[in-house]
């Protein structure tokens, strides 16, 4: 039997469950164990004020290489693109809608001064651009914890991943969704990572829920996060579409505060996925992007 490792929020386990149904067609016999994670341990403090990688994935990671567990499944965004010796990613299945969405009301009907909730500074520094006058608070918690915070009136608006509320049942919330033109998805959004060792029973396993495509697509977005050294602390975006055998990769850079964003394209055969995210990482550093990173964490 296979045991996949799982966080124990609502949208972390609908995850592992998808996954155990698709290893379960394909003739699997698996169980779930719901591994606690440093991030869900520090539930009262905005995401990018802990600055550390892999607080969603670490526990979770040590389970992998003492071989309690056999596989993991993570919103791979959340994963870091620089993996313990030994684990791989060895599935990406078909990606969900990757973009931002809004709930509540649209951001433009909002009134000046209305309370935003999010905890990403990625988001925060993209919606200042469209709407300065609203205030942005953070905001943590289960999806449905979010969600009953903006009933209680404490938010007008919360910004989400459409993907974890379509795949909740909650689809019928979402207020607008923003193009990645106009707020830009981490990289990875609406991805999931199934991590294993090298080899053994668990990649054996998922490495046929792998879905090209996605694989292609994320793997240039991760590329450019690589290369730029960027974690949540740092407001990066990415986000690539792939068209007959081409992909185009969007990547955007911005100041925490709002007050600069640096935007950029870069595009080529999408069997070079890694080498079209470097590429873009190193045009966006050049066209500002350098400046505004040194600001945030002393990039050199």
């Amino acid at each position: 039997m296979l045991v996949i490792g799982s966080r124990g929020s609502q949208l972390a386990l609908w995850q592992a469950h998808f996954i155990q149904d698709k290893l379960r067609a394909r003739g699997f016999e698996t169980r779930i164990e719901i591994i606690k994670t440093t991030g869900d341990k520090i539930s009262d403090v905005p995401l990018a004020q802990v600055g550390s990688k892999g607080l969603f994935t670490k526990e979770i990671e040590e389970a992998l290489l003492d071989k309690s567990i056999d596989l993991a499944v993570h919103s791979l965004k959340d994963l870091p693109t620089e993996l313990p010796e030994g684990l791989t990613i060895a599935a990406v299945p078909i990606r969900a809608d990757a973009r931002d969405a809004v709930v509540g009301r649209k951001l433009q009907e909002l009134p000046p001064g209305s309370v935003v909730g999010t905890s990403s500074l990625r988001r925060i520094a993209q919606l200042k651009r469209i709407r300065p006058d609203l205030k942005f608070e953070p905001i943590r918690g289960n999806l449905d914890t979010r969600l009953r915070k903006l009933d209680e009136g404490q938010y007008q608006a919360i910004v989400l991943a459409a993907a974890g509320l379509t795949r909740l049942g909650w689809s019928e919330r979402i207020a607008d969704i923003f193009p990645p033109t106009v707020v830009c998805p981490a990289p990875g959004q609406g991805a999931l990572g199934i991590e294993t060792m090298h080899d053994g029973a668990g990649f054996e396993a998922c490495v046929a829920l792998d879905h090209p495509w996605t694989r292609f697509a994320v793997t240039a977005e991760r590329a450019m996060l690589a290369e730029l050294g960027g974690g949540c602390q740092i407001p990066i975006g990415a986000h690539a579409d792939i068209e007959e055998h081409k992909l185009k990769l969007l990547g955007v850079i911005a100041a925490t505060d709002g007050s600069e964003i640096v935007r950029g394209t870069a595009e080529g055969d999408l069997t070079r996925p890694q080498a079209i995210g470097r590429e873009l990482a190193k045009a966006l550093l050049q066209k500002g992007g350098a400046r505004i990173l040194e600001k945030a964490v002393g990039f050199d």
